[in-house]
């Protein structure tokens, strides 16, 4: 799989992806990246990629040249069209799901916005989705872009153990259980006992029902869902809800 990123600030990636997980998927093999500095690919002498809004407004706009002029180039190179994603607070927001869905592509291109937004005629003409990582705006897309890269490069088979991110929050639909490690005891507060048992089928029914005490309290949207969706988690949730302070 690669990862190509468009960005007006490349040194801001080399850090982050230099760390211990992306850099494993890269050294075995599993993930490429090529970071992009898209003023390069402005066309005029002075490398200007932003200008006022038409209809006026505060702010600056991304230009549509530097954008046109790279695509350009990367259909001539290889007309095999990759999947653009443009990472912008107007998007759609990103879970799991759509995790997994970009995680089985061949051929990214990530987009990082920067000032007011980019010239709608890019998104229309070369953007495959648009992905917000929250309802709230950052100076830059450069964090969102490496959060979607990372949440995407650790769940390619090989990288990390399946079972390690089987068990992470959202992967079913469900916040994370408690997590828990030595010393048993810190100043009197203790592990919970159960987790030192050795009775692993205890165990698991304590994280699942620590798993709906803290998707109920933190995300009762999920749980909704979850409960909308999915018939098998409905036996379960009738089996566990008394227990859960609602």
């Amino acid at each position: 799989m690669k990862f190509t990123v468009l960005t007006l600030f490349p040194e801001i990636f080399e850090l982050y992806l230099n760390q211990t997980i992306i850099q494993r998927a890269v050294d075995m093999g599993i993930v490429t990246y090529e970071i992009v500095n898209i003023r390069e690919f402005s066309g005029n002498k002075h490398g200007q990629v932003d200008d006022t809004p038409f209809g006026g407004g505060a702010g600056m706009v991304l230009k549509p040249e530097p954008y046109w002029n790279y695509f350009k180039i990367k259909n001539a190179e290889n007309p095999k069209k990759p999947f653009v994603i443009f990472v912008t607070p107007q998007g759609i927001p990103a879970n799991q799901n759509i995790i997994s869905d970009i995680a089985e592509k061949e051929d990214v291109v990530l987009i990082s916005g920067r000032y007011e937004g980019l010239d709608q005629r890019v998104i229309d003409n070369f953007v495959d989705m648009e992905v917000s990582i929250g309802d709230f705006v950052l100076s830059s897309g450069d964090l969102p872009v490496l959060c979607l890269m990372d949440s995407v490069i650790r769940i390619k088979d090989g990288v990390i153990k399946k079972e390690s991110f089987e068990t992470d929050s959202f992967y079913n639909g469900l916040l994370g259980f408690p997590q828990y490690t030595k010393p048993a005891v810190i100043e009197g507060v203790e592990v919970p006992e159960v987790l030192t048992s050795g009775h692993h089928k205890k165990i698991d029914e304590y994280r699942l029902l620590e798993s709906l005490k803290k998707t109920c309290k933190n995300r009762p949207d999920l749980l909704e869902k979850k409960i909308k969706e999915d018939e098998n988690f409905r036996a379960v949730w009738e089996k566990y809800k008394k227990e859960i302070e609602l």
